[in-house]
Formats: C-alpha cells, sequence, structure tokens
C-alpha cells in the first residue's frame, strides 16, 4: 500500500492499517513472562505489561475473559497467556489483548498444591480431632525417608545422643522424584504390616517445591491421615510446608526436631525411674503402715478385754468370800456349821477356776493367731515391695551395663557406633556397670 505526497496516510488511518496487518498477519500467540505494573481497573478490566530480562510488551485482559482466571494476579508472577496481537489506535500503542491466563511453572505448583489443599480440608482431613498422641515411651521408632540423605543422619545422631538403647527401624524409600510418592506409600504399607513401631517418622531435608512434590501427592497424604500408626511429619526446612504435614499427627520443623520429638531424653527417664522408685517405696510403705493399724488397735482391745486379768480378779474375789466364809462357820453351832461346809463346797464347784485352764488356752490361741496374721501379712508387702523394686530396675538403662554391656565415647564425648569414628592412637572412655576404663586405640579391626 503506497502513499504519495498528494495522497498521505492520516495518523488514524496509519495506526487502524498497523492494527490490521498485525492481526491478520500474526494473530494469535502463547506468551510467558512476568507480570509488571498490574492495574486491576474499577471497570473490571486489567492493564499491565509482560516482561523477561530484555524486554517487555503492554497488555490488556478485558472483563469477560478476566473472570475465569482461576488465581489473583499480583506482580512478579510467572504467567502464560493466550492473546491476539493488536495496536491501541488513539495512542498507537503495540499492545497485547489476553484471553486467557494461567500461572507458569512453579505458580502453576502453588495453584494445584492450594486447590488440592483445600479440597483435602473440606473433607475435614486436617481436622485437629483427628490427630492423635505421641507415645510418650515407645519401644520402638521407624523412619520412613532416603537411606542416603542428609536427614537419616541427623535423626539417627539426635537418637543416639537422647536414647542409645531405642530401637530404630528404617524404611527405605526415595523422597523425590516420580517415583518417590508410590514407593514412600509402600513403605507406610509395610510399617503397618509388619507393626513394630509404636511411632513413625516421614520425611526429608529441604529443597524446591518441585523437591517436596511427592509429599503433596494425594495417595500419600490420604494414607498418613488413615494410618494406625502415629506420625511426625519432617519435610524441609522450617519453612517447608506440605500437604503431609498437614495430615500427619505431628508435624516437626526439621528432621533432627522430630527425632527430638518422639525420644525421651536418658537422662530424664534414669531421673523419672528413681522418683518412680522413692514413690513406689513410700506408698508400699504408707500401705504397709495403714494395714498394721487394725492389729495394734485389736491388740489394745485384746490387752484391755484379756479374759486371765478378769478371771483373776473375779478369783480374789471368791477367795476373800470364801475366807469370810470359814471365819463366819468358826462362830456358829454344828447345824449351821455343816450348812455353811455345803455352801462352801458349792462355792468351790463354782469357782472359776475350774475354766481358768480353758481360758488360757484361748489366750494363747487368739495371741497365735494375732501373730501369725501380722507376720504375714508383712511379708505379702515385703513380697509386694520387691517385685516392683525389681521391675524398675529391669527397666533401668543400668540394667544393660550389668548384664556385660558396656558404653565407648571419643574423646568430645559423643557415643561410639561404629569403629570408623576412631583412628588408631586416639583415645576413648568405656563405661561399665561399674565404673569407667579410658583406653587407647592400638589397632582398629574392622
Amino acid at each position: 500500500m503506497l502513499t504519495t505526497p498528494s495522497q498521505p496516510f492520516t495518523v488514524s488511518h496509519l495506526n487502524r492499517t498497523v492494527r490490521l496487518l498485525l492481526e491478520d498477519e500474526i494473530g494469535q500467540v502463547w506468551l510467558t513472562g512476568e507480570l509488571s505494573n498490574l492495574v486491576l481497573h474499577g471497570s473490571g478490566h486489567w492493564y499491565f505489561s509482560l516482561k523477561d530480562p530484555g524486554a517487555q510488551v503492554r497488555c490488556a485482559m478485558f472483563r469477560g475473559n478476566n473472570r475465569r482466571v482461576a488465581f489473583r494476579p499480583q506482580d512478579g508472577q510467572q504467567v502464560l497467556v493466550q492473546a491476539k496481537l493488536s495496536l491501541y489506535e488513539p495512542r498507537g500503542d503495540y499492545q497485547l489483548v489476553v484471553e486467557s491466563m494461567r500461572l507458569f511453572g512453579e505458580g502453576q505448583l502453588q495453584l494445584q498444591l492450594e486447590q488440592l489443599k483445600q479440597r483435602l480440608q473440606a473433607e475435614g482431613l486436617f481436622a485437629q480431632e483427628r490427630k492423635r498422641p505421641l507415645p510418650r515411651h515407645p519401644r520402638q521408632i521407624g523412619i520412613i525417608t532416603s537411606p542416603t540423605g542428609a536427614a537419616i543422619r541427623d535423626m539417627l545422631q539426635v537418637l543416639a545422643r537422647r536414647a542409645p538403647d531405642l530401637p530404630v527401624v528404617l524404611y527405605p524409600s526415595p523422597v523425590q522424584g516420580a517415583e518417590a510418592a508410590p514407593r514412600l506409600l509402600q513403605a507406610l504399607e509395610q510399617a503397618w504390616s509388619r507393626a513394630e513401631c509404636d511411632v513413625l517418622l516421614i520425611g526429608r531435608g529441604g529443597g524446591a517445591l518441585e523437591d517436596l512434590w511427592c509429599f503433596n501427592d494425594e495417595r500419600l497424604v490420604r494414607a498418613i491421615a488413615a494410618s494406625p500408626i502415629p506420625i511426625v511429619s519432617a519435610v524441609g526446612h522450617e519453612t517447608d510446608v506440605s500437604l503431609a504435614d498437614f495430615a500427619a499427627d505431628l508435624r516437626a520443623p526439621t528432621p533432627s526436631a522430630a527425632a527430638e520429638l518422639v525420644s525421651p531424653d536418658l537422662g530424664h527417664r534414669q531421673e523419672r525411674l528413681a522418683l518412680l522408685a522413692r514413690r513406689l517405696e513410700r506408698s508400699l510403705r504408707h500401705r504397709l503402715a495403714l494395714q498394721q493399724q487394725p492389729l495394734q488397735l485389736l491388740a489394745r482391745r485384746l490387752q484391755q478385754q484379756d479374759p486371765l486379768r478378769q478371771l483373776q480378779q473375779r478369783q480374789q474375789g471368791w477367795d476373800r468370800l470364801l475366807a469370810r466364809l470359814e471365819q463366819a462357820g468358826q462362830r456358829l453351832p454344828l447345824p449351821a456349821a455343816q450348812r455353811l461346809e455345803r455352801l462352801r463346797q458349792r462355792l468351790l464347784a463354782a469357782s472359776p477356776a475350774q475354766g481358768l485352764a480353758h481360758q488360757r488356752q484361748r489366750l494363747a490361741q487368739l495371741e497365735h493367731g494375732l501373730v501369725l496374721a501380722a507376720q504375714t501379712q508383712t511379708h505379702r508387702c515385703g513380697q509386694r515391695l520387691a517385685l516392683a523394686v525389681a521391675r524398675l530396675q529391669d527397666l533401668s538403662p543400668l540394667a544393660i551395663l550389668a548384664r556385660g554391656y558396656a558404653l565407648t565415647y571419643d574423646s568430645q564425648g559423643t557415643l561410639l557406633h561404629s569403629s570408623r569414628q576412631v583412628a588408631e592412637g586416639d583415645e576413648v572412655e568405656t563405661r561399665l556397670h561399674e565404673g569407667r576404663l579410658r583406653l587407647k586405640v592400638l589397632k582398629r579391626l574392622a
């Protein structure tokens, strides 16, 4: 299309011609870039720029199209747009008329994550009332993570320091990549079927959102929420959050923190055992004293109602009466004296002395039964106290040392698990059941 000095273009004609050329020749394009200078106009239209490190282009997205956008745009977001190339004729500005927009790269992952989180949350999968408390004294701990990552080393170091006698079972699984989520699910199912652990730790070290994505897998998240064994999630660093954290019974900021949360401290456990032993001893002594009180009360009542003393007092009364009768009989005539003799014989026949032997025998039987009952009760309480103390001693970590085991530390006080932790010539310290030994490594055998 040629122009001449006699037939020049007007500016409007030029801009219209350029717009039609752009729309007809190039038409619709897909474009990715960073949102910049975003204006959400009161009319409902959006105006912004898309830029990369080397250039930028102005864009407009009208109300009818932007209503279909599934997220709220912000400056700095990476987006993928479908647009028509055009020209804004009044100013002659080259621009894109955007018809659709979605997040690009990590932004798209973040959108998917938020949508899945809202759906699972609406189902009540993350509700606080579904979560269970962790066992205070687990007998065995299970860890689901990579066997070669930094997370397993950090967790084992913490567990060795805090609870060296606590068994740990590793259920190995990759924690990154396409195969990670199915393998993590298999490890969970293996832990459930074996039912050998009281609590499970699942997680890995930090990384980008793509690296942690397997812990946002819907199947894995649902399995964690439905686990029959309490689960602690330790995915990434403190600022990293995954859906596994919301589904687990407890979320730890790091793998090391997870190991601390599930492991009771050895020193604290020893103090606790000693305290329980003292409380049990006081309780048994108090109970024994309470059970002895009725026996002591019965003994005092028996002393107060002693049949022997009562018989002795009655015997003294009969003796006085008999003496008085004899004195009176000496002063009476013969018939009266005979009657008095008959009365004396009847009095002797009714004397308590006849039943005194039987009462003494009965008294001896009661005393013997009382002593036997006190001895039996004391023996039973002593047996219970000895049994309880023996159980406490069996639970003590020191009992393990008494069976011939030993703990060996390096010069910094770190517990040794392998001969590779020391070199020839190093000094180590070994703790036995009674005392400690300072040794020098002459040769490392393996």
